[in-house]
Protein backbone atom coordinates (compact mmCIF):
# COMPACT_ATOMS: atom_id res chain seq x y z
CA UNK A 1 0.00 0.00 0.00
CA UNK A 2 1.33 3.31 -0.79
CA UNK A 3 0.59 7.12 0.17
CA UNK A 4 -1.74 7.47 -3.32
CA UNK A 5 -4.37 5.03 -1.12
CA UNK A 6 -6.48 8.41 -0.80
CA UNK A 7 -6.78 9.37 -4.25
CA UNK A 8 -7.84 5.38 -4.58
CA UNK A 9 -10.61 5.74 -1.71
CA UNK A 10 -11.53 9.16 -2.87
CA UNK A 11 -14.16 7.21 -5.72
CA UNK A 12 -11.54 6.83 -8.65
CA UNK A 13 -12.97 3.04 -8.64
CA UNK A 14 -16.45 1.54 -8.38
CA UNK A 15 -17.71 -0.81 -5.67
CA UNK A 16 -17.19 -4.42 -6.77
CA UNK A 17 -13.37 -3.40 -7.95
CA UNK A 18 -12.64 -1.88 -4.22
CA UNK A 19 -14.93 -4.75 -2.95
CA UNK A 20 -11.80 -6.88 -4.86
CA UNK A 21 -8.93 -4.92 -3.39
CA UNK A 22 -9.79 -5.47 0.17
CA UNK A 23 -10.28 -9.10 -0.53
CA UNK A 24 -6.78 -9.05 -1.60
CA UNK A 25 -5.37 -7.41 1.29
CA UNK A 26 -7.56 -10.00 3.49
CA UNK A 27 -5.53 -13.00 1.97
CA UNK A 28 -2.79 -10.85 2.32
CA UNK A 29 -3.22 -10.91 6.54
CA UNK A 30 -3.17 -13.01 9.44
CA UNK A 31 -6.32 -11.07 10.22
CA UNK A 32 -8.69 -14.28 10.16
CA UNK A 33 -6.88 -15.54 13.07
CA UNK A 34 -6.98 -12.04 15.51
CA UNK A 35 -9.69 -11.67 17.86
CA UNK A 36 -10.12 -9.23 20.60
CA UNK A 37 -10.24 -10.05 24.16
CA UNK A 38 -14.77 -10.43 24.53
CA UNK A 39 -14.41 -10.93 28.68
CA UNK A 40 -11.91 -8.13 28.78
CA UNK A 41 -13.92 -5.58 26.58
CA UNK A 42 -17.14 -6.79 29.18
CA UNK A 43 -15.10 -5.66 32.20
CA UNK A 44 -13.78 -2.66 30.57
CA UNK A 45 -17.65 -1.21 29.86
CA UNK A 46 -18.53 -2.27 33.48
CA UNK A 47 -15.83 -0.56 34.93
CA UNK A 48 -16.27 2.97 32.82
CA UNK A 49 -20.16 2.60 34.14
CA UNK A 50 -19.19 3.40 37.70
CA UNK A 51 -18.44 6.61 37.19
CA UNK A 52 -21.65 8.45 36.94
CA UNK A 53 -23.52 5.65 38.07
CA UNK A 54 -26.72 6.65 40.34
CA UNK A 55 -26.05 6.09 44.43
CA UNK A 56 -26.52 2.76 45.03
CA UNK A 57 -27.58 1.54 41.70
CA UNK A 58 -26.24 -1.10 39.38
CA UNK A 59 -25.00 -1.27 35.62
CA UNK A 60 -28.68 -1.38 34.53
CA UNK A 61 -28.98 1.84 36.39
CA UNK A 62 -27.47 4.02 33.69
CA UNK A 63 -25.22 6.76 34.17
CA UNK A 64 -24.62 10.04 34.43
CA UNK A 65 -21.03 11.17 33.30
CA UNK A 66 -22.16 14.70 31.88
CA UNK A 67 -19.21 16.25 29.98
CA UNK A 68 -16.77 18.37 32.34
CA UNK A 69 -18.30 16.76 35.40
CA UNK A 70 -16.40 14.79 38.36
CA UNK A 71 -17.76 11.56 37.20
CA UNK A 72 -16.71 12.26 33.44
CA UNK A 73 -12.96 13.26 34.71
CA UNK A 74 -12.72 10.26 36.94
CA UNK A 75 -14.20 8.27 33.37
CA UNK A 76 -11.15 9.76 31.81
CA UNK A 77 -8.46 9.22 33.90
CA UNK A 78 -9.78 5.48 34.11
CA UNK A 79 -9.83 5.02 30.57
CA UNK A 80 -6.18 6.22 30.70
CA UNK A 81 -5.50 3.83 33.24
CA UNK A 82 -6.70 0.94 30.53
CA UNK A 83 -4.73 2.91 27.35
CA UNK A 84 -1.37 2.08 29.96
CA UNK A 85 -2.08 -1.32 30.20
CA UNK A 86 -2.71 -1.74 25.90
CA UNK A 87 0.98 0.07 25.93
CA UNK A 88 -0.11 3.32 25.23
CA UNK A 89 1.02 6.77 26.35
CA UNK A 90 -1.96 8.74 26.71
CA UNK A 91 -1.57 12.43 26.05
CA UNK A 92 -4.31 15.13 26.13
CA UNK A 93 -4.51 17.71 23.55
CA UNK A 94 -5.58 21.35 24.23
CA UNK A 95 -9.19 20.44 23.48
CA UNK A 96 -9.32 18.16 26.24
CA UNK A 97 -9.27 15.02 23.89
CA UNK A 98 -7.10 11.87 24.58
CA UNK A 99 -5.50 10.22 22.22
CA UNK A 100 -2.58 7.06 22.55
CA UNK A 101 -1.14 6.14 19.17
CA UNK A 102 1.04 2.77 18.51
CA UNK A 103 3.70 3.56 15.65
CA UNK A 104 3.76 2.03 12.55
CA UNK A 105 6.79 0.32 10.43
CA UNK A 106 6.32 3.13 7.53
CA UNK A 107 6.96 6.63 8.34
CA UNK A 108 5.76 7.72 5.24
CA UNK A 109 1.93 6.50 5.67
CA UNK A 110 -0.48 7.99 7.32
CA UNK A 111 -2.08 7.44 10.72
CA UNK A 112 -5.77 5.31 11.06
CA UNK A 113 -7.39 7.37 13.49
CA UNK A 114 -10.73 5.57 15.63
CA UNK A 115 -12.28 6.16 18.57
CA UNK A 116 -15.52 7.63 20.11
CA UNK A 117 -16.34 9.13 23.32
CA UNK A 118 -17.34 8.51 26.79
CA UNK A 119 -19.72 11.41 28.08
CA UNK A 120 -23.31 10.58 28.23
CA UNK A 121 -26.64 12.78 28.66
CA UNK A 122 -28.62 13.01 31.64
CA UNK A 123 -29.22 10.02 33.02
CA UNK A 124 -28.07 7.80 30.03
CA UNK A 125 -26.60 4.46 28.70
CA UNK A 126 -23.74 2.66 29.33
CA UNK A 127 -23.19 2.16 25.56
CA UNK A 128 -23.33 5.26 23.43
CA UNK A 129 -19.88 6.62 22.78
CA UNK A 130 -18.85 4.10 25.48
CA UNK A 131 -18.47 0.99 23.01
CA UNK A 132 -16.50 2.57 20.58
CA UNK A 133 -14.36 4.56 22.79
CA UNK A 134 -13.69 0.74 25.58
CA UNK A 135 -12.98 -1.26 21.90
CA UNK A 136 -10.88 1.39 20.73
CA UNK A 137 -8.45 0.94 24.02
CA UNK A 138 -9.31 -3.11 23.29
CA UNK A 139 -8.08 -2.83 19.64
CA UNK A 140 -4.72 -1.55 20.88
CA UNK A 141 -4.61 -3.99 23.63
CA UNK A 142 -4.78 -7.11 21.35
CA UNK A 143 -2.28 -5.85 18.90
CA UNK A 144 -0.12 -4.91 21.68
CA UNK A 145 -0.94 -8.55 23.19
CA UNK A 146 0.25 -10.52 20.57
CA UNK A 147 2.93 -7.95 19.27
CA UNK A 148 1.43 -7.48 16.27
CA UNK A 149 3.11 -4.67 13.98
CA UNK A 150 1.34 -2.60 11.72
CA UNK A 151 2.66 -0.84 8.44
CA UNK A 152 0.46 2.20 9.16
CA UNK A 153 0.92 4.64 12.65
CA UNK A 154 -2.58 3.57 14.93
CA UNK A 155 -3.77 6.66 16.73
CA UNK A 156 -7.11 5.94 18.86
CA UNK A 157 -9.09 9.03 20.65
CA UNK A 158 -11.88 9.50 23.03
CA UNK A 159 -13.04 13.11 22.02
CA UNK A 160 -14.74 14.97 24.96
CA UNK A 161 -18.28 16.44 25.24
CA UNK A 162 -19.77 15.07 21.91
CA UNK A 163 -23.09 14.85 23.76
CA UNK A 164 -22.79 18.87 24.35
CA UNK A 165 -20.50 20.63 21.18
CA UNK A 166 -18.78 18.37 19.80
CA UNK A 167 -15.75 19.84 22.01
CA UNK A 168 -12.54 17.56 20.73
CA UNK A 169 -13.77 17.06 17.29
CA UNK A 170 -14.56 20.36 16.67
CA UNK A 171 -10.93 21.30 18.45
CA UNK A 172 -9.53 18.90 15.89
CA UNK A 173 -11.43 20.12 12.68
CA UNK A 174 -10.80 23.85 13.48
CA UNK A 175 -14.65 24.44 14.17
CA UNK A 176 -15.10 25.63 17.57
CA UNK A 177 -15.67 29.43 17.58
CA UNK A 178 -15.15 31.77 20.44
CA UNK A 179 -18.73 32.02 20.93
CA UNK A 180 -18.85 28.60 21.19
CA UNK A 181 -15.69 28.11 24.04
CA UNK A 182 -17.64 31.27 26.08
CA UNK A 183 -20.82 29.53 26.00
CA UNK A 184 -22.24 28.03 29.46
CA UNK A 185 -24.19 24.89 29.97
CA UNK A 186 -24.88 23.56 33.09
CA UNK A 187 -23.15 26.13 35.16
CA UNK A 188 -19.70 25.95 33.37
CA UNK A 189 -18.11 27.72 30.27
CA UNK A 190 -16.53 25.38 27.75
CA UNK A 191 -13.36 26.87 28.16
CA UNK A 192 -13.52 26.05 31.95
CA UNK A 193 -14.77 23.00 30.94
CA UNK A 194 -11.61 22.06 29.02
CA UNK A 195 -9.53 23.26 31.79
CA UNK A 196 -10.99 21.04 34.14
CA UNK A 197 -10.56 18.11 32.05
CA UNK A 198 -6.55 19.26 31.29
CA UNK A 199 -6.67 20.85 27.92
CA UNK A 200 -5.95 24.38 27.46
CA UNK A 201 -8.47 26.85 25.49
CA UNK A 202 -5.86 29.34 25.03
CA UNK A 203 -4.02 27.34 22.65
CA UNK A 204 -7.05 25.59 21.23
CA UNK A 205 -5.51 25.73 17.31
CA UNK A 206 -2.62 23.66 18.23
CA UNK A 207 -5.57 21.09 18.57
CA UNK A 208 -6.11 21.34 14.99
CA UNK A 209 -5.65 18.43 12.51
CA UNK A 210 -4.78 19.65 9.21
CA UNK A 211 -6.58 18.55 6.21
CA UNK A 212 -4.96 14.86 5.03
CA UNK A 213 -3.04 14.05 7.96
CA UNK A 214 -5.07 11.32 8.84
CA UNK A 215 -5.43 7.83 6.64
CA UNK A 216 -8.86 7.85 7.75
CA UNK A 217 -11.09 7.71 10.91
CA UNK A 218 -13.30 4.71 12.03
CA UNK A 219 -15.70 4.72 14.86
CA UNK A 220 -17.57 1.96 15.95
CA UNK A 221 -21.12 2.80 17.81
CA UNK A 222 -24.26 1.43 18.70
CA UNK A 223 -26.97 1.95 16.45
CA UNK A 224 -29.31 3.93 18.90
CA UNK A 225 -32.34 2.57 16.64
CA UNK A 226 -34.26 -0.52 16.06
CA UNK A 227 -33.46 -1.48 12.59
CA UNK A 228 -30.30 -3.77 12.94
CA UNK A 229 -32.72 -5.86 15.65
CA UNK A 230 -35.50 -6.33 13.91
CA UNK A 231 -33.69 -7.38 10.50
CA UNK A 232 -31.50 -10.12 11.95
CA UNK A 233 -28.62 -8.40 10.84
CA UNK A 234 -25.29 -7.76 13.44
CA UNK A 235 -23.18 -5.09 11.79
CA UNK A 236 -24.42 -1.80 10.13
CA UNK A 237 -22.01 -0.07 7.32
CA UNK A 238 -22.87 3.54 7.92
CA UNK A 239 -23.64 5.29 4.47
CA UNK A 240 -23.62 8.41 6.20
CA UNK A 241 -24.78 11.07 8.85
CA UNK A 242 -27.65 12.53 7.87
CA UNK A 243 -28.29 16.12 6.53
CA UNK A 244 -30.70 18.34 9.46
CA UNK A 245 -32.70 21.74 8.52
CA UNK A 246 -34.20 23.08 11.84
CA UNK A 247 -37.25 25.61 11.47
CA UNK A 248 -38.82 27.81 13.87
CA UNK A 249 -42.28 28.20 12.94
CA UNK A 250 -44.30 30.83 14.83
CA UNK A 251 -48.76 30.79 14.07
CA UNK A 252 -50.52 33.66 15.18
CA UNK A 253 -54.34 33.62 15.64
CA UNK A 254 -56.28 35.75 18.32
CA UNK A 255 -56.77 34.91 21.71
CA UNK A 256 -60.52 35.68 22.76
CA UNK A 257 -62.88 33.87 25.34
CA UNK A 258 -63.47 30.52 24.75
CA UNK A 259 -67.40 30.74 26.20
CA UNK A 260 -68.13 33.81 23.89
CA UNK A 261 -65.95 33.29 21.12
CA UNK A 262 -68.63 31.45 17.84
CA UNK A 263 -66.79 28.48 16.77
CA UNK A 264 -66.71 29.87 13.42
CA UNK A 265 -65.40 33.47 14.53
CA UNK A 266 -62.33 31.81 15.65
CA UNK A 267 -58.48 32.36 14.80
CA UNK A 268 -57.28 29.37 16.75
CA UNK A 269 -53.51 28.99 16.45
CA UNK A 270 -53.07 26.20 18.08
CA UNK A 271 -55.74 24.09 15.65
CA UNK A 272 -53.72 25.26 13.01
CA UNK A 273 -50.33 24.00 14.84
CA UNK A 274 -52.47 20.58 14.97
CA UNK A 275 -53.28 20.66 11.14
CA UNK A 276 -49.63 21.76 10.65
CA UNK A 277 -48.38 18.76 13.16
CA UNK A 278 -50.05 16.56 10.53
CA UNK A 279 -48.68 18.16 7.12
CA UNK A 280 -45.06 17.22 8.55
CA UNK A 281 -46.38 13.62 9.20
CA UNK A 282 -47.98 13.39 5.70
CA UNK A 283 -45.13 15.22 3.20
CA UNK A 284 -42.23 12.85 5.26
CA UNK A 285 -44.28 9.30 4.80
CA UNK A 286 -45.62 10.00 1.50
CA UNK A 287 -42.82 8.78 -0.60
CA UNK A 288 -40.58 6.11 0.29
CA UNK A 289 -37.31 6.65 2.14
CA UNK A 290 -35.75 6.94 5.49
CA UNK A 291 -36.91 10.91 6.13
CA UNK A 292 -37.89 11.89 9.19
CA UNK A 293 -39.77 14.56 10.12
CA UNK A 294 -40.38 15.65 13.91
CA UNK A 295 -42.24 18.49 15.89
CA UNK A 296 -40.49 18.13 19.19
CA UNK A 297 -41.00 21.62 20.62
CA UNK A 298 -44.79 23.27 21.24
CA UNK A 299 -45.42 26.40 23.15
CA UNK A 300 -49.26 27.72 23.12
CA UNK A 301 -50.06 31.33 24.18
CA UNK A 302 -51.69 32.15 26.66
CA UNK A 303 -52.00 28.72 27.75
CA UNK A 304 -55.06 29.06 29.74
CA UNK A 305 -57.96 26.70 30.16
CA UNK A 306 -60.47 29.03 28.87
CA UNK A 307 -58.99 31.54 26.27
CA UNK A 308 -58.81 30.87 22.76
CA UNK A 309 -55.02 30.20 22.40
CA UNK A 310 -53.56 33.10 19.84
CA UNK A 311 -49.86 32.11 19.31
CA UNK A 312 -48.25 29.23 19.16
CA UNK A 313 -44.00 28.72 18.27
CA UNK A 314 -43.32 25.09 17.49
CA UNK A 315 -40.08 23.46 15.91
CA UNK A 316 -39.72 21.42 12.65
CA UNK A 317 -36.92 19.53 12.18
CA UNK A 318 -35.93 17.27 8.99
CA UNK A 319 -33.60 14.75 8.96
CA UNK A 320 -32.13 12.56 5.96
CA UNK A 321 -28.92 11.68 3.82
CA UNK A 322 -29.94 13.64 0.88
CA UNK A 323 -30.02 17.19 1.95
CA UNK A 324 -31.75 18.06 -1.16
CA UNK A 325 -34.67 16.02 -0.04
CA UNK A 326 -35.50 17.59 2.81
CA UNK A 327 -34.85 21.18 1.13
CA UNK A 328 -37.84 19.93 -0.92
CA UNK A 329 -39.71 18.64 2.04
CA UNK A 330 -39.67 21.50 4.03
CA UNK A 331 -40.87 23.76 0.82
CA UNK A 332 -43.69 20.79 0.55
CA UNK A 333 -44.82 21.72 4.38
CA UNK A 334 -44.27 25.58 3.94
CA UNK A 335 -46.59 25.43 1.10
CA UNK A 336 -49.19 23.35 2.88
CA UNK A 337 -48.55 25.73 6.16
CA UNK A 338 -50.06 29.02 3.91
CA UNK A 339 -53.50 26.62 2.67
CA UNK A 340 -53.62 25.89 6.56
CA UNK A 341 -53.35 29.80 7.60
CA UNK A 342 -56.00 30.78 4.98
CA UNK A 343 -58.42 27.60 6.48
CA UNK A 344 -57.79 28.67 10.53
CA UNK A 345 -57.63 32.54 9.98
CA UNK A 346 -54.39 32.73 11.31
CA UNK A 347 -50.86 33.40 10.17
CA UNK A 348 -47.90 31.28 9.73
CA UNK A 349 -44.07 32.14 9.22
CA UNK A 350 -41.07 29.91 8.90
CA UNK A 351 -37.26 30.62 9.82
CA UNK A 352 -34.75 27.93 9.15
CA UNK A 353 -32.22 28.54 11.60
CA UNK A 354 -30.17 25.46 11.25
CA UNK A 355 -28.88 23.74 8.30
CA UNK A 356 -26.04 20.69 9.04
CA UNK A 357 -25.27 19.11 5.78
CA UNK A 358 -24.93 15.16 5.74
CA UNK A 359 -21.49 13.67 6.48
CA UNK A 360 -21.18 10.75 3.73
CA UNK A 361 -18.96 7.93 4.72
CA UNK A 362 -16.46 6.81 1.90
CA UNK A 363 -17.34 4.51 0.04
CA UNK A 364 -13.92 2.33 0.32
CA UNK A 365 -14.26 2.35 3.65
CA UNK A 366 -17.58 1.01 3.62
CA UNK A 367 -16.14 -2.08 1.67
CA UNK A 368 -13.30 -2.73 4.27
CA UNK A 369 -16.04 -2.77 7.04
CA UNK A 370 -18.63 -5.20 4.51
CA UNK A 371 -15.31 -7.73 3.98
CA UNK A 372 -14.11 -7.80 7.87
CA UNK A 373 -17.86 -8.47 8.87
CA UNK A 374 -17.85 -11.17 6.05
CA UNK A 375 -14.80 -12.53 6.95
CA UNK A 376 -16.31 -13.05 10.45
CA UNK A 377 -19.36 -14.75 8.90
CA UNK A 378 -21.57 -11.67 9.71
CA UNK A 379 -24.46 -10.13 7.72
CA UNK A 380 -24.35 -6.36 6.74
CA UNK A 381 -26.74 -3.67 6.39
CA UNK A 382 -25.56 -0.49 4.41
CA UNK A 383 -27.58 2.40 6.41
CA UNK A 384 -27.52 5.75 7.39
CA UNK A 385 -27.14 7.32 10.75
CA UNK A 386 -30.22 9.39 11.60
CA UNK A 387 -28.37 10.55 14.93
CA UNK A 388 -24.99 13.05 15.03
CA UNK A 389 -21.65 11.89 15.73
CA UNK A 390 -18.42 13.09 15.98
CA UNK A 391 -17.31 11.78 12.40
CA UNK A 392 -19.12 14.33 10.99
CA UNK A 393 -16.85 16.85 12.43
CA UNK A 394 -13.92 14.90 11.29
CA UNK A 395 -15.32 14.10 7.90
CA UNK A 396 -14.16 17.66 7.17
CA UNK A 397 -10.79 16.63 7.07
CA UNK A 398 -10.64 13.00 6.30
CA UNK A 399 -12.70 10.21 4.73
CA UNK A 400 -14.60 8.65 7.69
CA UNK A 401 -16.37 5.11 7.63
CA UNK A 402 -19.01 4.04 10.70
CA UNK A 403 -19.74 0.46 12.32
CA UNK A 404 -23.72 -0.17 13.98
CA UNK A 405 -24.07 -2.88 16.34
CA UNK A 406 -27.58 -3.52 17.05
CA UNK A 407 -29.38 -1.58 20.05
CA UNK A 408 -32.05 -3.55 22.08
CA UNK A 409 -35.28 -2.59 21.32
CA UNK A 410 -33.76 1.07 19.27
CA UNK A 411 -33.71 2.55 22.86
CA UNK A 412 -30.76 4.87 23.46
CA UNK A 413 -29.71 8.21 25.67
CA UNK A 414 -31.83 6.42 28.55
CA UNK A 415 -30.69 3.82 31.57
CA UNK A 416 -32.91 0.96 29.34
CA UNK A 417 -29.80 1.17 26.83
CA UNK A 418 -28.20 -1.88 25.80
CA UNK A 419 -26.52 -3.88 23.39
CA UNK A 420 -25.90 -7.64 23.87
CA UNK A 421 -22.53 -8.13 24.25
CA UNK A 422 -21.86 -10.85 21.59
CA UNK A 423 -23.30 -7.92 19.57
CA UNK A 424 -20.11 -5.35 21.69
CA UNK A 425 -17.84 -8.41 20.84
CA UNK A 426 -18.36 -8.63 17.58
CA UNK A 427 -18.24 -4.88 16.19
CA UNK A 428 -15.26 -4.76 18.16
CA UNK A 429 -13.75 -7.51 16.23
CA UNK A 430 -15.20 -5.86 12.95
CA UNK A 431 -13.08 -2.72 14.08
CA UNK A 432 -9.72 -4.82 14.34
CA UNK A 433 -9.97 -6.49 10.85
CA UNK A 434 -10.95 -3.63 8.80
CA UNK A 435 -8.26 -1.75 10.46
CA UNK A 436 -5.92 -4.23 9.66
CA UNK A 437 -7.19 -4.72 6.04
CA UNK A 438 -6.82 -1.08 5.79
CA UNK A 439 -3.42 -0.84 6.97
CA UNK A 440 -2.74 -3.46 3.55
CA UNK A 441 -0.67 -5.80 5.16
CA UNK A 442 0.66 -7.08 8.71
CA UNK A 443 4.07 -7.02 9.72
CA UNK A 444 3.65 -9.90 11.61
CA UNK A 445 5.21 -10.26 14.90
CA UNK A 446 7.44 -6.78 15.96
Amino acid sequence: MTTTRRSFISGAIGFSAAAAFIDAALAATDADNLRINADRLRQSLEGLSVFGRPAGGTFSDGVSRVAFSDADVAGRKYAMDLMRAAGLDPRIDAAGSIFGERAGSDRSLKPILFGSHIDSVPSGGNFDGDLGSMAAIEVMRTLHDHNVATRHPLRMVIWPNEEGDFTGSGGATGALTAEDIARVRNGMSMADGIRRIGGDPDRLPEARIPDGELRCYLELHIEQGAILEKAGVAIGVVEGIVAIDEYAVEIRGFANHAGTTPMADRHNALLAAAKLIEAVQDAVTQEPGRQVGTVGQLEVSPNAVNVVPGRVTLSVELRDLSAEKIARLGGEIQKRAQEIAQQTGTGISFKRISHDPPALTDPMLQSAIESAAKGLGLKTMRMPSGAGHDAQMVAKIAPIGMIFVPSVGGISHSPKEFSRWQDCTNGANVLLRAILLLDGENGGPG
